[in-house]
């Protein structure tokens, strides 16, 4: 007995080995012009693994070769003269270790450009990948060999990043890269409705194998995201398998189903091809794709070889090749030298060229190589005369299109331009009770009307919990859906998905029309989602290369955070979600925000919104707070908070009895309730400094800084925290100061449950155990 699959909206097609070059929409002409030019790209990709040196991964390159080929100079609409035009088709690299191929196929279609239809090269430099700057694959920017120099080559990342003219994202880290530009066709249909560009996304099997790549499937096929199409290169070859996925009768070594079963469970149309090396069945499987008219994503399922005609498949070909200058790497270029009659000279010096330790020598033999692929494109003016006129068609066709922004699109530039003064249904009084999420999820969901429904939320399982539902009250009610429910603001991502959930808002803010909020536990999206907060990150910095623009930040909400969420646990109630990202990024990449009063959140909010971060990571908690009358309780008003660090209470002496810095709601609200009025009873002198933000606090000047928290009280203080210890550490630098911080862990356990109350009092945290310890400090200190 078998379980068939139930009812889909999707389709399922196969092209096979019968279709004729009148089905694939080609001529024999141009069927020989694209199979010239694949000899040309196999041929580059060796040369570029053989000379980098050894290092890459050929073999995956190598399959994909012609899958990528139709799609630049055949399915794709956009303009090599604007690779920035918004209105493009996107080429997603998702498979980021297929990094060696793209540079091969930009570094090609440079060179097309350049020689049949220079009129489409951009002016500036930087908006292009040549030849000359394949010498900088997997090199450092400090790189110093004379040809790197004086071509001034492009240090080429590893993995794909912006700096690479075309690409929005930075990918190939654990399936990342498929939910990243999943995010990006939601973005596109948002934006531009019915007519919006197109998404296609290269990965192979074992890229889809991550946990997250499946979240991220089904949000797609549940929300209808009609303009994404996922390319899949089944070489059925990973690093350590032969047999990754099931194939008919034969299990897979890691998962037991094929790509097209797993595409079509999340209601994909599929369109199997069944040999991925042959041009006729990948177009008639691309233009078929565009066919389809049902709006549901669509997943091409190319069968392939990993490092076909390269002399060594399958996993052997995944991240190594041919050993420098060897036989094996002559008989893989051989093709191409058959092309000029030209031979390549190996290299004859053991020592120097086969240890690739002379760097110089290796950069001046492959410049020769890039050199006789420059030549047969000269000579071969029928294949690159066609190949640009195919590039001139594309942006042709992407005028006549016509695509334009949707009636009623957002405006995001709105979320930046909007003044940093609370409007009064935001201003919170004194006595009334509130919950930080719940503020967090009003200022949001204002900035998302102001700026007509730029925000877009999801939660793990967790909206009204979190309170982000709020962010999208107003707009549609319910899920996002292309086709029945557009005017949400709110994703269902797979349901309890936080893997997905991240990779797929930091796409979405990527595409720099929207702003993407994930929420769940901090315990949790603090480190599943650190991965795509991570690669988000590195691709904003890495765009500045091209253009120096703001970051485009995705919210990272940890919700329920620390130990104020007793009665779920240890499992759930957790301290060291900060620990993960403050001041773990570089400077001005992330923002962390751990507010304790509500009214800190707008301005905490919108100064985060001045600084534009690629990632903003609030720290909010469950727990109704009562709003505190700052000025009556002789403290600095909310909106110090904005400069990371403040002094929470000034002492009434020169030389304070104690300094106290304190992080963390749970803390702060036990200090200022119940911990100071002792401490003012008993007449001890103490001052206090809250840290709001240790970023915002990093991007003042360094004078301000020294004036606000001087290194003097770093040496005096002790801590208070409702994270982690190390997160003390910039703030507190005496071992006497350290030894007497208070902390969650201090007592040396993980916390039970209970009621906030309780976990903080077992924690030793609760005010009372916070005036015997500062009594104990000053004590120890005289």
């Amino acid at each position: 007995m078998t379980l068939p699959f139930g009812p889909r909206r999707a389709e399922y097609h196969v092209i096979s080995s019968s279709v004729s070059l009148q089905e694939a929409g080609i001529t024999a002409e141009e069927l020989k012009n694209f199979e010239r030019f694949d000899t040309i790209y196999r041929s580059l990709c060796a040369a570029l693994y053989n000379y980098a040196p050894l290092s890459g991964h050929p073999g995956g390159s190598i399959s994909s070769g012609r899958i990528v080929a139709a799609l630049l100079y055949d399915l794709l609409k956009y303009d090599f003269l604007n690779p920035d035009r918004e209105d493009a088709d996107i080429l997603s690299y998702a498979a980021g270790h297929k990094a060696l191929g793209l540079y091969s196929h930009w570094a090609l279609r440079d060179e097309i450009i350049r020689i049949a239809a220079p009129q489409l090269l951009p002016a500036d430099i930087k908006y292009r990948l040549r030849l000359e700057d394949l010498p900088g694959f997997r090199r450092n920017p400090v790189n110093n060999t004379p040809l790197f120099r004086k071509f001034q080559s492009k240090p080429l990342d590893g993995h794909p990043t912006p700096a690479t003219p075309f690409l929005r994202l930075s990918t190939g880290a654990s399936g990342v890269g498929i939910a990243s530009s999943i995010g990006l066709a939601f973005a596109a249909a948002d934006y531009y409705g019915k007519n919006a560009p197109k998404i296609n996304i290269v990965e192979g099997e074992g890229g889809l194998t991550p946990g997250r790549v499946s979240e991220a499937l089904a949000a797609a096929g549940t929300a209808s995201l009609h303009n994404v199409i996922l390319h899949i290169d089944w070489n059925q070859a990973s690093i350590d398998s032969e047999k990754v996925c099931r194939e008919g009768s034969k299990p897979g070594d890691y998962v037991q189903w094929d790509p097209c079963e797993l595409a079509y469970m999340h209601d994909w149309n599929v369109i199997s091809v069944e040999d991925g090396m042959d041009f006729n069945q990948i177009f008639s499987a691309q233009r078929k794709a565009l066919a389809i008219s049902n709006d549901q994503p669509t997943a091409i399922v190319y069968r392939t070889v990993k490092g076909w005609n390269y002399g060594m498949e399958g996993k052997k070909s995944h991240g190594a090749g041919h050993p420098l200058c060897s036989a094996g790497f002559y008989n893989a270029i051989k093709p191409l030298l058959d092309l000029t009659g030209k031979d390549i000279e190996l290299c004859k010096d053991e020592q120097e060229c086969r240890g690739g330790t002379n760097l110089a020598m290796v950069e001046e033999c492959f410049w020769d190589a890039l050199l006789i692929i420059r030549e047969v494109l000269e000579k071969n003016k029928q294949v690159t005369s066609f190949l640009a006129r195919q590039l001139l068609y594309s942006q042709t066709e992407l005028n006549r299109m016509g695509r334009k922004q949707r009636n009623g699109a957002p405006d995001i530039s709105k979320v930046y331009r909007t003044s940093p003064i609370p409007l009064p249904a935001l201003l919170l009084q004194p006595g009334t009770t509130t919950t930080l999420r719940n503020e967090l999820g009003k200022v949001l969901h204002f900035y998302n009307k102001e700026s007509g429904g730029s925000l877009f939320t999801s939660a793990a399982d967790l909206l009204g919990s979190t309170s982000v539902n709020i962010i999208g009250q107003g707009f549609g009610d319910g899920y996002f859906n292309v086709k029945t429910n557009p005017s949400s603001r709110t994703l269902s991502i797979g349901g309890i998905c936080e893997d997905a959930m991240a990779g797929i808002m930091s796409g979405i803010s990527s595409y720099g029309k929207h702003i993407g909020v994930c929420s769940s536990y901090g315990a949790f999206i603090a480190a599943l989602g650190h991965i795509a907060a991570r690669l988000h990150a590195i691709g904003g910095q890495a765009r500045k290369v091209i253009a120096d623009e703001p970051y485009n930040p995705f919210f990272l909400i940890c919700a329920h955070a620390g130990i104020k969420t007793g009665e779920d646990g240890p499992t759930h109630a957790d301290p060291q979600p900060l620990q993960l990202v403050q001041e773990n990024f570089p400077r001005g990449t992330l923002i962390t925000l751990t507010p304790w009063d509500p009214q800190e959140i707008w301005y905490l909010v919108s100064e985060t919104f001045c600084k534009r971060p690629a990632v903003i990571v609030p720290f909010v908690t469950r727990p109704n707070e009562t709003i505190i009358d700052r000025n009556s309780a002789g403290l600095e008003p909310a909106t110090a908070s904005i400069k990371g660090v403040y002094q929470l209470l000034k002492s009434k002496k020169k030389n304070p009895d104690c300094a106290i810095v304190l992080q963390g709601s749970e803390v702060a609200y036990e200090f200022v309730s119940r911990a100071l009025p002792v401490l003012r009873r008993k007449k001890i002198d103490v001052a206090a400094w809250y840290v709001s933000s240790a970023e915002l606090f990093d991007l003042l000047p360094g004078k301000e800084q020294e004036k606000i928290f001087p290194e003097k009280i770093a040496r005096q203080a002790m801590g208070i925290t409702g994270f982690t210890l190390p997160t003390m550490y910039r703030w507190i630098l005496s071992s006497a100061g350290r030894k007497h911080t208070l902390y969650p862990f201090k007592k040396g356990h993980f916390l039970g449950s209970g009621k906030a109350e309780s976990v903080i009092a077992e924690a030793g945290l609760d005010g009372e155990s916070q005036y015997r310890s500062i009594v104990e400090f000053i004590r120890n200190k005289k």
